[in-house]
Protein backbone atom coordinates (compact mmCIF):
# COMPACT_ATOMS: atom_id res chain seq x y z
CA UNK A 1 0.00 0.00 0.00
CA UNK A 2 1.45 3.35 -0.78
CA UNK A 3 0.89 7.10 -1.12
CA UNK A 4 2.22 9.17 -3.65
CA UNK A 5 1.62 13.31 -2.86
CA UNK A 6 2.28 15.70 -5.41
CA UNK A 7 1.60 18.86 -6.14
CA UNK A 8 3.82 20.92 -4.04
CA UNK A 9 6.13 23.31 -4.94
CA UNK A 10 6.97 27.57 -4.62
CA UNK A 11 4.47 30.05 -4.59
CA UNK A 12 4.09 33.56 -3.52
CA UNK A 13 2.06 34.48 -0.20
CA UNK A 14 -1.78 34.76 -1.45
CA UNK A 15 -1.23 32.38 -3.89
CA UNK A 16 -2.82 28.69 -4.12
CA UNK A 17 -1.67 25.33 -4.51
CA UNK A 18 -3.64 22.30 -4.76
CA UNK A 19 -2.06 18.70 -3.55
CA UNK A 20 -2.80 15.51 -4.91
CA UNK A 21 -2.30 12.09 -3.04
CA UNK A 22 -2.87 8.66 -5.12
CA UNK A 23 -3.50 5.30 -3.10
CA UNK A 24 -2.20 2.27 -4.39
CA UNK A 25 -2.02 -1.32 -3.00
CA UNK A 26 -6.10 -0.91 -1.91
CA UNK A 27 -8.73 0.65 -2.48
CA UNK A 28 -9.56 3.86 -0.48
CA UNK A 29 -13.29 4.25 -0.32
CA UNK A 30 -13.46 3.01 3.32
CA UNK A 31 -10.43 4.70 4.65
CA UNK A 32 -10.24 7.74 6.56
CA UNK A 33 -7.96 10.06 4.70
CA UNK A 34 -6.16 13.08 5.13
CA UNK A 35 -3.31 15.80 5.53
CA UNK A 36 -0.29 16.44 8.19
CA UNK A 37 2.28 18.61 7.91
CA UNK A 38 6.10 19.61 9.01
CA UNK A 39 7.83 22.78 9.16
CA UNK A 40 11.76 23.34 9.86
CA UNK A 41 12.32 22.47 13.16
CA UNK A 42 8.79 21.95 14.20
CA UNK A 43 6.68 18.69 14.89
CA UNK A 44 4.51 17.51 12.67
CA UNK A 45 0.90 18.99 12.61
CA UNK A 46 -2.26 17.89 11.58
CA UNK A 47 -3.84 19.92 8.31
CA UNK A 48 -7.15 18.79 7.52
CA UNK A 49 -9.15 15.22 7.52
CA UNK A 50 -11.83 13.38 5.66
CA UNK A 51 -13.85 10.98 6.42
CA UNK A 52 -13.85 7.97 3.52
CA UNK A 53 -17.42 9.23 2.63
CA UNK A 54 -15.99 12.90 2.07
CA UNK A 55 -19.49 14.09 3.61
CA UNK A 56 -17.38 15.25 6.92
CA UNK A 57 -14.53 17.57 6.90
CA UNK A 58 -12.42 18.55 9.65
CA UNK A 59 -9.56 21.31 9.72
CA UNK A 60 -6.64 22.71 11.79
CA UNK A 61 -7.78 26.37 13.44
CA UNK A 62 -4.62 27.76 11.71
CA UNK A 63 -6.30 26.49 7.73
CA UNK A 64 -10.05 26.78 7.98
CA UNK A 65 -11.15 28.69 5.56
CA UNK A 66 -8.63 28.62 3.54
CA UNK A 67 -7.98 25.10 3.03
CA UNK A 68 -10.31 22.31 1.08
CA UNK A 69 -9.92 18.64 1.60
CA UNK A 70 -11.73 16.65 -0.63
CA UNK A 71 -11.75 13.35 -2.20
CA UNK A 72 -12.48 10.99 -5.65
CA UNK A 73 -12.75 7.82 -4.11
CA UNK A 74 -12.75 6.59 -8.02
CA UNK A 75 -9.75 7.78 -8.38
CA UNK A 76 -8.55 6.49 -4.88
CA UNK A 77 -7.20 10.32 -4.95
CA UNK A 78 -7.88 12.97 -1.85
CA UNK A 79 -7.06 16.95 -2.62
CA UNK A 80 -5.68 19.69 -0.76
CA UNK A 81 -6.97 22.94 -2.23
CA UNK A 82 -5.14 26.09 -0.46
CA UNK A 83 -5.91 29.07 -0.98
CA UNK A 84 -4.72 32.31 0.22
CA UNK A 85 -1.24 30.63 1.18
CA UNK A 86 0.97 32.67 4.07
CA UNK A 87 4.74 32.02 4.79
CA UNK A 88 3.88 30.22 7.83
CA UNK A 89 2.24 27.81 5.97
CA UNK A 90 5.40 26.66 4.20
CA UNK A 91 6.74 23.04 5.08
CA UNK A 92 6.61 19.34 4.10
CA UNK A 93 3.18 17.72 3.33
CA UNK A 94 2.36 14.54 4.42
CA UNK A 95 -0.83 12.19 3.02
CA UNK A 96 -2.18 10.42 5.74
CA UNK A 97 -4.32 7.36 5.37
CA UNK A 98 -6.72 5.38 8.55
CA UNK A 99 -8.75 2.16 7.83
CA UNK A 100 -10.28 2.83 11.35
CA UNK A 101 -9.45 6.09 12.78
CA UNK A 102 -10.38 9.89 11.71
CA UNK A 103 -7.95 11.90 10.41
CA UNK A 104 -7.53 14.48 13.37
CA UNK A 105 -5.13 16.41 15.73
CA UNK A 106 -6.03 14.07 18.70
CA UNK A 107 -3.96 11.11 17.23
CA UNK A 108 -0.87 10.99 15.59
CA UNK A 109 -0.43 7.35 14.39
CA UNK A 110 -1.98 6.05 11.28
CA UNK A 111 -1.86 3.46 9.33
CA UNK A 112 -0.26 5.11 5.75
CA UNK A 113 1.66 7.62 5.36
CA UNK A 114 2.72 9.24 2.15
CA UNK A 115 6.58 10.03 1.30
CA UNK A 116 5.31 14.40 1.58
CA UNK A 117 5.57 17.14 -0.87
CA UNK A 118 7.30 20.17 -0.39
CA UNK A 119 5.35 23.72 -0.18
CA UNK A 120 7.03 27.10 -0.19
CA UNK A 121 5.55 29.65 0.31
CA UNK A 122 7.22 33.65 -0.02
CA UNK A 123 6.68 36.57 2.01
Amino acid sequence: VQLQASGGGLVQAGGSLRLSCVGSGRSFRDVFMGWFRQAPGKDREFVAGAHWSGMFTNYADSVRGRFTISRDNPKNTVYLQMNSLKAEDTAVYYCVGDRNYAISQKRPVYDYWGQGTLVTVSS
